[in-house]
């Protein structure tokens, strides 16, 4: 049977050997989420501020170029820094979860960047997503639902996915004059997949409503963030039989933050959190219990992960769930034993071959989910015939690249899957004809591509 020390690694982490002093009882568990935030200090990112120059720097180039002022290569080299500083954010990502001594946090942050989705529409603007991830996730982990799904929605990247810049009140002075019109795209995310879930009782008019009340909301790469009053539709609206009125940002947070407590939210949150943790059917008592605490809580999150991590159903000593190509890959990754620091000082060229390329290979391009809902959660997605068969031509090659001298199949079984592994497995590692397909034999087993 599966312990719980294990059950926390594998489940709620990226798997053994836990880091020493790795929290492994719910308790511990959730003082660590509470403590400070040791990653983010030791393997810092970068947020939107921080690449603002250097997208005005790209935006600039791209303009000289189009206009003949300016050479081809400028463009190039800019467009080239930003993937540089999307890379360097991936590997220190990436770098956190191999380190991090609470990989429960490191999980909650991967889970909530893949809730508000966001992907690059263009090469210079490939490093905003990991700026969402910076400036509004990791700061409001632990607080009030509510302050989240503001900081997101509100959050340049989001803006810019969702192409907000877009969505003008038709009856604003900008709209009356230019002829433009309302984009519903954020306003339908944040009730259909960041907040009320689909099928949630809301109506067409409610989403239309909610897009009116969004307009003015811009971001671009000389001033970041910004409200264009003139394009704010004016008057109040109705959302969900509440009325907003008022000048700025003030009706939207207004808005988004009742949104945040309404019923329906809590449940959402709830089922999802369960179905990412637990089982892709996860049991209806644990779902109820974190409904019951999002809402007697006022949404605060770490009340809502107190209720997944306290409640019997969540330590079933039976791994329901598939490891997504990115868990598999920094799982692998722990247990060959490589460091954070020793993942960010890999050249570019093994680094795309070792997890860039084999990612996309297993179905899961880095911060390229396919829309806006995020990455599947259902085994049947991952586990198929080209994701397994790159899975496995990794366990085969990559181990013998990264290690020197390959370690004892047997004692490695031991270390990195504990009390997961089955019998079938002990005895298989044992009997490898040699010891790079004795790893290789563990890291593309069911046991280890289970969590």
């Amino acid at each position: 049977m599966i312990d719980q020390p294990t059950l926390v690694a594998i489940r709620f982490g990226y798997g053994l050997p836990l880091v020493k002093g790795a929290p492994t009882t719910p308790d511990a568990m959730l003082k660590a989420l509470a403590g400070p935030d040791q990653m983010a200090q030791t393997h810092t990112t970068l947020g939107f501020s921080d690449i603002l120059p250097q997208l005005a720097r790209t935006q600039k180039a791209r303009q000289m170029m189009r206009q003949g002022d300016g050479e081809r290569e400028a463009y190039r080299l800019a467009v080239r820094e930003s993937a540089f500083l999307a890379e360097t954010e991936a590997r220190c990502g990436f770098a956190r979860a191999l380190d991090a001594p609470d990989g429960f946090r490191e999980r909650l942050v991967a889970f909530w960047a893949d809730h508000f989705t966001t992907r690059a529409r263009s090469a210079p603007e490939r490093p905003l997503p990991g700026t969402l991830t910076h400036d509004a996730i990791r700061p409001n982990l632990t607080g009030p639902f509510a302050d989240l799904l503001v900081a997101a929605t509100l959050h340049p990247a989001m803006l810019s996915y969702l192409d907000q810049s877009a969505s003008v009140g038709p009856g604003s002075a900008f709209g009356r004059r230019r002829g433009r019109g309302v984009n519903e795209n954020l306003a339908r995310e944040v009730m259909e997949l960041h907040s009320l879930g689909v099928g949630a009782g809301y109506a067409q008019n409610d989403v239309r409503q909610m897009a009116l009340l969004l307009t003015g909301l811009d971001a671009n790469a000389q001033d970041g963030f910004i409200f264009h009053p003139n394009r704010a539709e004016p008057g109040a609206e109705t959302v969900l039989g509440k009325t907003y009125g008022g000048e700025g940002l003030a009706p939207i947070k207004a808005a988004l933050s009742d949104i945040a407590r309404r019923e329906e939210t809590a449940a959402h949150i709830a089922r999802k959190l369960a179905v990412h943790f637990v089982s892709d059917t996860p049991d209806a008592a644990l779902v109820a219990a974190m409904t019951a605490a999002y809402r007697d809580s006022d949404g605060a999150l770490m009340q809502v992960y107190r209720a997944l991590l306290t409640h019997p159903a969540a330590w079933e000593p039976k791994l329901m769930k598939a490891r997504q190509p990115v868990d598999f890959l920094l799982a692998a990754l722990r247990a060959l034993g490589m460091t954070g620091r020793e993942l960010r000082r890999m050249g570019r060229g093994p680094a795309q071959r070792m997890l860039a390329r084999p990612m996309a290979l297993m179905g899961q391009d880095w911060q390229a989910a396919p829309g806006p809902d995020g990455w599947p959660e259902e085994a049947e997605a991952w586990i198929t015939p080209q994701g397994m068969a790159a899975r496995i031509t990794w366990a085969m090659e990559a181990p013998g690249r990264l290690v020197v001298p390959m370690p004892d199949p047997s004692a490695f079984l031991r270390r990195i899957l504990g009390t997961a592994a089955d019998e079938r497995l002990i005895w298989a590692a044992a009997r490898a004809e040699s010891k790079r397909e004795g790893v290789g034999l563990v890291l593309a087993s069911p046991a280890f591509n289970r969590r």
